[in-house]
């Protein structure tokens, strides 16, 4: 499950629900520093990606690395 813009308001609260239930997650947020709570508090169930929309090769990695995630950890 992709979140975007989880360090606060609504993207935050939908992936920390998602997180307790014990689903994984891929959140994303301008800055990590400010979902870094959420990676400590949730380890290997959180895939954290520094993604600000307006920036295009930002975007384009972010999926690469959610993608290549997803592949190669498969339940």
């Amino acid at each position: 499950m992709v979140h975007y813009g989880c360090s606060r308001g609504f993207g935050r609260v939908w992936a920390e629900a998602a997180l307790k239930r014990g689903d994984k997650v891929a959140a994303t947020a301008r800055r990590l520093a400010s979902i870094a709570d959420l990676k400590e508090k949730y380890g290997a169930n959180l895939l954290t990606l520094e993604l600000d929309v307006t920036r295009p090769e930002q975007v384009k990695t972010a999926v690469e690395q959610w993608w290549m995630r997803r592949t190669h950890h498969c339940d």
